[in-house]
């Protein structure tokens, strides 16, 4: 690979903490969380009393924010890895 061919600025930076691969496990870790707290507490709780259209919006709030979260510190530890090696 030449100098020409590699990315520069925000690219070089996406590429080195590997972001694209740490939202791929942080949505796949958010939408299992959120699978097996609907199953435990909604699918398997037989006194839920609302709406399961409800519990599917919430369902899908939780997995949102735990993909998140779990990609940011996937992203935050590769950071960290990296300045260790400078």
């Amino acid at each position: 690979m030449s100098i020409e061919d590699q990315p520069s600025g925000r690219a070089a930076l996406v590429e080195a903490l590997q972001v694209r691969r740490n939202l791929k496990r942080g949505l796949a870790v958010g939408v299992g969380f959120a699978v097996a707290v609907f199953v435990f507490f909604v699918a398997l709780a037989p006194q839920t009393t609302r709406s399961r259209l409800y519990y599917f919006g919430l369902a899908f709030v939780l997995a949102l924010t735990t993909s998140g979260l779990v990609a940011a510190l996937l992203v935050m530890r590769r950071a960290y890895h990296l300045s260790q090696e400078l």
